[in-house]
């Protein structure tokens, strides 16, 4: 109960300490997004059990859900919102002196953290489960599983890196730049679906959320306003581009998975419909959160918001190994009503033990690292050593993401990828602990 009464007290410090400058808007949105993420992954996971766990998407198996994924699919609001707050952020640290090596450091700081301790706690967690005698391919799968949302996470940290160029290309062409990716996304899509080259199309992982983000920077300094009379002609021609290229266009429906691997002009068209409700709703959005209840529960869920996303599907393993096999909860088919009438129970069973993660892990990410203060120059050894450190992090994260379930070596992980990703995380710590008490 103290626990808990002390957490109250600091959220409601923090809440009441906010900058009165601060667009708790975008907080909401990023609250918002990760609810959305959880469940809808949740809702997603289709686990079976005849002496092993197995599963797969329910999507892939009930078709009705697929119009569905317009609904869950938020991962565009994370690019947007994310613009907005690198730009936010790089603007501040540049006025103050800074560079971008230190910059970077200081804004990956947070993302880093509490993955290394994912990564951690999955290798630790499968060494001990082989110790005890458990199948390599049942240990490969639950870190597969509990591992997807590193997909994410390479895009994301790819695109934090680039914000100081492509701010730079931002402040001198703007809006032009996301049209030329728009038409880079198209050329992957022709490339793919014509045969003529499938592997530009690749291309689209990057090309499409950074067109989102560049979005975000357009929304922070206005060139995209947070009113009505813009988001709601924009939402109109992005809603009216989404359906004429699902329904009688060439894209499949689904934007989980059908539209995401990679990105498609289809998804695209949902990030701009996203990005219209988003600028219509800022005023009304900003006056409610003026209130302190609500501004505490956005506070509250934005000081873990790593923390859920990374662990909300070690939340899902966790919960398919407690209820199916020991027959807790029964495992019908994911097309009959039994199944649906049971994701009330699965949901609620799942929510209690990602609290408990976040309650363990949570302090990971709110601890303050010895990240380079605002405004701190890094210089050009330090800039090379976090280009270094980001390559490895980046490459072993996309090694690890890419592996799919199956038996990957003692921690389910590949040996290489794990030492390489621990590697690059070590350089950037230690990169950042010479700036920590850099002046501001």
């Amino acid at each position: 109960m103290s626990l808990t009464a002390g957490a109250l007290r600091e959220m409601r410090r923090l809440a009441e300490e906010t900058p009165a400058h601060r667009d708790r808007h975008v907080d909401l949105l990023r609250a918002i997004a990760i609810g959305a993420v959880v469940i809808g992954h949740w809702l997603a996971v289709h686990v079976t059990y005849d002496g092993g766990l197995s599963g797969g998407n329910v999507l892939d198996l009930v078709s009705w859900a697929v119009p569905l994924t317009w609904l869950f699919q938020v991962m565009p609001v994370f690019f947007l919102v994310g613009g907005y707050a690198n730009a936010a952020s790089l603007t501040s640290h540049r006025r103050r002196g800074g560079d971008s090596a230190a910059w970077a450091l200081r804004r990956t700081d947070r993302l880093l953290r509490p993955t290394t301790a994912l990564l951690a706690v999955l290798a630790a967690t499968a060494l001990v489960a082989r110790a005890l005698g458990a199948d390599g391919e049942l240990v490969g799968i639950g870190v597969w599983m509990a591992a997807i949302p590193l997909w994410f996470l390479v895009a994301y940290l790819a695109v934090v890196v680039l914000t100081p160029a492509t701010h730079a290309l931002h402040r001198r062409y703007g809006l032009a730049v996301p049209v030329v990716l728009t038409v880079l996304v198209g050329a992957g899509d022709a490339a793919r679906m014509l045969g003529w080259a499938p592997a530009l199309g690749e291309g689209n992982f990057l090309f499409a959320w950074l067109a989102v983000h560049q979005l975000g920077f357009a929304w922070q300094d206005g060139r995209l306003p947070g009113r009505p009379k813009v988001g709601w002609p924009l939402a109109a021609v992005g809603l009216a581009a989404l359906l004429l290229l699902t329904v009688p266009g060439p894209y499949p429906l689904g934007m989980v998975g059908q539209n995401t691997s990679p990105p498609t002009l289809a998804m695209l068209a949902l990030a701009l419909t996203q990005t219209g409700l988003a600028l219509a709703s800022q005023g009304p959005s900003s006056r409610w959160l003026r209130r302190l209840r609500p501004w505490m529960v956005v506070v509250a869920v934005n000081s873990v918001i790593m923390t859920l996303f990374l662990w909300h599907m070690t939340a899902a393993v966790l919960g398919a190994l407690a209820l199916y096999p020991t027959g807790l909860l029964p495992d019908p088919p994911p097309d009959t009503t039994l199944w649906l009438v049971l994701r009330l129970p699965w949901l609620a069973a799942l929510a209690v033990i990602l609290l408990v993660l976040v309650a363990v892990f949570g302090p990971v990410e709110r601890r303050s690292g010895p990240a380079p203060a605002a405004g701190a120059r890094a210089g050009a050894a330090a800039g090379v050593l976090t280009c270094a450190g980001m390559l490895a992090v980046l490459a072993a994260i996309l090694a690890i993401a890419m592996a799919g379930p199956g038996d990957h070596g003692l921690t389910g992980m590949s040996p290489a990828a794990l030492a390489g990703y621990f590697a690059g995380a070590a350089t950037l710590r230690l990169t950042r602990a010479r700036f920590r008490r850099a002046p501001s």
